[in-house]
């Protein structure tokens, strides 16, 4: 074609768009692109929907002249997906309110879901003359949201302005949660992360429909919260970490915008202080939580089960008051974990005795506690979450805690730690609870793992990632990539939909959008990557 019909199609088919009522802004980019194919579909969304009916007639092409509609209760939420469209199409996407404007719309609604979605659950429809978004709540408008990003080109996720077509996937999509507790841990004890990484991982889970972040935020290296009744707790014991890199802690107010930023990605934090082992930190900060009255020196190795509070002295308690109700103050959530694992030197009667007072300083702060399964042999309130995190399918106490009430939240090591290497050469991370390669990750059930614990005592799935071999985001982002969205899934998605060949596949589709996000992954051998 020569250069002069290749201007006179281009120009009729800008001036057609004019007539179709888009802007002449619409370039020789859009009208070469108006006919693109979709990149996936409805089917491919990680995690898998609950009912996923895929149309490539009724893709929709978002343009210069569309608007984000959306009512007051979604606003917060149409402003998040606009800030994250229009890096990379370069687009106004204004929000607009109620039906105001009759032009091509992404229409948020809340309150005119289906009953059967529940509080997080929405129904998408994408058809050609735009999408529809409704929710019984904003958290269910910000998942369905990430649905929605899924459907555009991988390029969504640039930070500058892509020159081509922006398709959305036709079609339908009802979904909702398997169950309500979707967590990630990230360790800030046995390295720090600024609030600047930490975010960065927030926005990282909050795609894949996760909905709590749990900060371990005290250990035996380091002490990461400001407590500013016992400051030296920061200032001491926050200045040493794990093969003695450069420590850190948050202030108050740090910690308070973190609450605020994971908010505004429907995540809910829930911060860990361990105790009453695992509290070398505090121990070296402040002599008289030791027996002896004498402070212990600070340890920056991997060694765990070596420290405990003085279990018989009154300190002890003012202690725990003073961080549980500083804490507390500043936690919105409704979940305190208060640690308890690998006490080895605690003995049994005395974490008992620890566990019988601590217990009632959680609920007098009007807290609700969760701790590592360990707390099940204590026989703690039937509200309390203990988190299963055996390698075995067989523990008497966690059975017995379900059978009294007990929800469970489950993170089996051998199946759901981050940081366990994927095989014997991984640069990163441990392998004392095995090696979990992608498959091994996935190819689990939370309701069938453990003996006594089946569906209706399983409160969700967390996937916790230590940080002992982790300094950088590169770090984090290799261990937790490919990984998260499968433990995501398992706690998302029905259980009769996820089998893994078809994971994989779905998998594999979003590496592109890892690659524009600029997330280090691990490409496992066992994924067919794009």
């Amino acid at each position: 074609m020569s250069k002069r019909l290749s201007r006179t199609v281009l120009g009729v088919a800008v001036l057609s768009l004019v007539t179709l009522g888009l802007p002449a802004t619409a370039n020789a980019d859009t009208a070469a692109g108006w006919h693109a194919k979709a990149e996936r579909t409805v089917a491919d969304v990680v995690p898998a929907p609950v009912d996923a009916k895929p149309d490539p007639r009724s893709d929709f092409r978002l343009g210069p002249a569309t608007v984000i509609r959306t009512d007051r209760e979604g606003r917060q939420v149409a402003e998040y997906l606009a800030g994250l469209l229009r890096p990379a199409t370069g687009y106004r996407l204004p929000v607009v309110s109620g039906h105001r404007g009759g032009g091509p719309a992404i229409s948020l609604e809340t309150g005119h879901a289906s009953g059967r979605v529940g509080g997080e659950g929405y129904q998408l429809k994408v058809s050609r003359s735009g999408v529809t978004l409704k929710a019984n709540t904003d958290d269910g408008l910000f998942l369905g949201v990430q649905t929605l990003r899924q459907l555009l080109p991988s390029a969504i996720e640039a930070k500058t302005v892509q020159k081509r077509s922006w398709v959305v996937s036709g079609g339908t999509v009802l979904d909702y949660p398997r169950f309500g507790y979707r967590s990630a841990m990230l360790d800030v004890a046995r390295h720090f992360f600024t609030p600047a990484q930490v975010k960065l991982y927030i926005d990282q889970i909050a795609q894949y429909k996760i909905n709590n972040l749990h900060l371990h935020l005290s250990d035996d290296q380091g002490w990461r919260i400001e407590i500013k009744s016992w400051p030296k707790l920061a200032t001491v014991g926050g200045q040493t970490a794990v093969g003695g890199a450069p420590g850190g802690y948050y202030t108050q107010e740090q910690y308070k915008d973190l609450v605020r930023y994971a908010a505004s990605r429907h995540i809910t934090i829930v911060p860990e202080i361990d105790m009453p082992g695992h509290t070398n930190a505090a121990q070296h900060s402040y002599a008289e939580l030791n027996c002896d009255g004498k402070a212990v020196p600070p340890r920056t190795d991997i060694e765990v089960g070596y420290s405990s509070l003085c279990i018989g002295k009154d300190i002890t308690y003012k202690f725990v008051d003073d961080v549980v109700r500083e804490l507390s103050a500043i936690t919105p959530g409704k979940y305190i974990n208060i640690g308890g694992d690998e006490a080895h030197s605690t003995t049994p009667e005395d974490y008992q005795t620890f566990a019988t007072k601590v217990h009632p300083i959680v609920a007098k702060y009007g807290k609700t506690i969760t701790g590592w399964h360990d707390i099940a042999k204590t026989k703690p309130p039937v509200s309390a979450v203990p988190q299963f995190w055996g390698t075995t399918g067989t523990d008497a106490h966690v059975a017995e805690a379900a059978a009294r009430g007990n929800k469970i939240l489950m993170s089996p090591a051998n199946k759901a730690y981050l940081d366990m290497k994927y095989h014997p050469q991984t640069p990163l991370g441990l392998s004392w609870a095995g090696l979990i390669e992608v498959k091994t990750g996935y190819d689990w059930d939370p309701a069938t793992y453990l003996q006594g614990v089946s569906e209706k005592n399983v409160i969700g799935v967390e996937a916790p990632l230590w940080s002992e071999t982790l300094i950088t985001s590169d770090h984090i982002e290799f261990m937790a990539f490919p990984r998260l969205p499968g433990y995501a899934e398992i706690g998302w998605s029905p259980k009769e939909s996820r089998t893994w060949d078809a994971y994989r596949l779905r998998l594999a589709k979003q590496s592109p959008r890892w690659v524009q996000q600029g997330i280090d992954f691990y490409r496992s051998t066992q994924v067919d990557w794009k």
